[in-house]
């Protein structure tokens, strides 16, 4: 994942060179997209079914940062469109996203289906 969206991008540029006042959240939400979202946000996060975003906390080397714990969506109930990018959001609902990214293959989360993330899998780079 190395996609910072404009939110993001622009409370780090307020903090670091303007001395704005921002306080990351203490925990980050994975979302799963059904269409892609971009920098401005938007795409189409998964719904209903059982879905919920899940809770991550990071762990960095370097310049990369990776899901420290598994990251696992729960057994869903419904049929829905292939799952097509992953974002992290601040909030549990609602909120900002902060950073997204388009699977290189999509991913299907349909009826009886348990989607995981493994640790370490999910990475965030500085672009």
């Amino acid at each position: 994942m190395s996609s910072w969206t404009n939110y993001y991008e622009e409370k780090i540029l307020g903090r670091m060179l303007c001395g704005e006042s921002f306080t990351p959240p203490s925990t980050f939400y994975v979302a799963l997209f059904t269409a892609n979202p971009s920098e401005a946000g938007g795409g189409t996060e998964a719904t209903g079914g059982g879905y919920a975003r899940q809770s991550c906390t990071f762990t960095r080397s370097g310049s990369v940062a990776s899901n420290a714990g598994l990251i696992e969506f729960p057994t869903s109930t419904a049929d829905r469109s292939a799952i097509t990018a992953i974002g992290i959001f601040d909030a549990s609902t609602s909120g900002n996203m902060v950073a997204y990214k388009a699977l290189s293959t999509s991913k299907t989360y349909n009826t009886g289906q348990k989607l995981q993330i493994a640790i370490g899998s999910l990475t965030v780079t500085e672009d």
